[in-house]
């Protein structure tokens, strides 16, 4: 592993600073809104312009870095990125903070096509695999890490915003001297949502879904914590809670993925999911169990994302998987504009409590259509199911269809072996019968 990571290391610590800078800020939106009166209505809004322009850098980078580059788009969207994190306090707003995400989520999404296509081109067929897991580690790393960052500072100053602008830049220095020849971008076409859901309903719907989960969770965690009182620092451990669970969750839910049928694990992770929201929306304000809330919760959702991906895959052959998961990314980004959204509503209507009840509904919605699906389609058989990896939900195109080729890959060498199996198990029963033969014929 470590002579794996050793050619990849730098990009790695790019990315993790990215993650901290990026990670930083969505908590501090949340963290800055309630200190200017903002509503959760508001916020949900400023939450939602952030994923409609990561949507959007997803479709729109891939063009500009064949146009002109990778330096010139990276570094580009760097400046932009750290320029729009650096204006967030002085534009004090809802309209400009909603415009300002928008910038950002389209500038981080071009960063990740960008550095996903680095580090995919500095890996080989065999060692994909564990580039891919290390790079989800990272960011998930990063995430956590960010939040520990801000008990640092005082959300009312603009301290933690230029901390966080300065992170950013400083990120891409390894990533851009450690970069190699450039790699071409090469993006497939996403599958139609009409093609995606007749070749898997539930792996469309459950996509759909997730997306709403991850956004609320990311984007309004936070602005949830204001609403109940805690601490700056409480919201950060709170924050840090939804993302940590998914690094103790991800390795049990993927070691289960490719033992189950799938539909049973996505719909006993839906349950887990709804039941932790049920115990956060019955706990009121109580630290402790808000924190167990918040662990479960956020834990099985990055979990769900991997696992949907290889759900959808398991009934689509190798040539389609790129254009799927395309279409899935997609489809995940439509659900995270919605979530927020309906959550800031919930929130204006019902109180904080809103928050858990959108995410548990969501939650039980996915729980109770895989159970639905389980009565429509017969369960692929363990052996003919695609690998799973660990794909976390911000990850571009680029590393979602990377994966999907590694799990073919993995899907075929399982393949060769076991008709290697078969034919050996075929010679010997045909070397066992001539033998028996023979041994007839000296009695005889």
């Amino acid at each position: 592993m470590f002579q794996v990571l050793s050619g990849v290391w730098a990009l790695l610590l790019g990315i993790v600073l990215i993650m901290l800078g990026n990670g930083m800020h969505f908590t501090l939106i949340g963290l800055r809104g309630g200190i200017e009166g903002f509503s959760a209505g508001e916020l949900a809004v400023v939450t939602s312009g952030y994923f409609l322009g990561f949507l959007s850098g997803a479709r729109l980078t891939p063009r500009m870095i064949r146009r002109v580059g990778h330096v010139r788009v990276f570094a580009a969207l760097g400046s932009f990125m750290s320029a729009g994190l650096i204006s967030l306090p002085l534009l004090t707003e809802p309209w400009a903070w909603t415009l300002l995400r928008v910038l950002l989520g389209f500038c981080m999404s071009g960063v990740y096509v960008a550095a996903e296509s680095w580090l995919n081109d500095a890996s080989t067929n065999e060692t994909r695999g564990k580039v891919l897991s290390a790079y989800m580690l990272a960011q998930t790393l990063g995430i956590i890490g960010a939040q520990g960052l801000l008990t640092l500072g005082d959300a009312a100053t603009s301290v933690l915003f230029i901390g966080a602008s300065i992170l950013v830049s400083v990120s891409f220095a390894p990533i851009l001297l450690s970069a190699g020849r450039t790699p071409s971008v090469e993006v497939t076409r996403p599958m139609s949502l009409g093609q995606l859901f007749v070749s898997s309903p539930l792996g469309t719907i459950g996509i759909f879904l997730l997306g709403s989960v991850y956004a609320t969770q990311s984007g309004m965690g936070a602005v949830f914590g204001t609403q109940i009182g805690m601490t700056a620092d409480e919201i950060a451990l709170f924050v840090a809670m939804l993302f940590a669970g998914a690094l103790v969750l991800q390795y049990p839910i993927g070691w289960l993925s490719d033992r189950l049928d799938r539909r049973k694990l996505i719909f006993g992770a839906a349950v887990l999911g709804g039941v932790a929201c049920g115990l956060g929306w019955l706990t009121g304000d109580a630290l402790v169990p808000l924190m167990a809330a918040a662990f479960l919760a956020g834990g099985v959702t990055t979990p769900l994302y991997a696992l949907l991906l290889a759900y959808t895959n398991d009934f689509l052959s190798s040539e389609d998987m790129p254009a799927a998961s395309g279409g899935l990314v997609f489809t995940f980004g439509l659900g995270a504009i919605a979530g927020p959204l309906l959550t800031g509503y919930a929130m204006q209507a019902a109180g904080p409590g809103g928050f858990w009840m959108t995410l548990g509904a969501t939650f039980a919605a996915m729980a109770l259509y895989a159970l639905y699906r389980m009565t429509q389609r017969m369960s692929a058989p363990a052996s003919d199911t695609e690998s799973y990896l660990g794909v976390v939900p911000t990850a571009s195109p680029v590393a979602v269809e990377a994966a999907g080729e590694w799990a073919a890959d993995r899907a075929e060498e399982a393949a060769e072996e076991r008709a290697a199996e078969e034919a050996e198990e075929a010679a010997a029963a045909a070397d066992d019968d001539t033998g028996a033969a023979g041994e007839s014929e000296r009695a005889t």
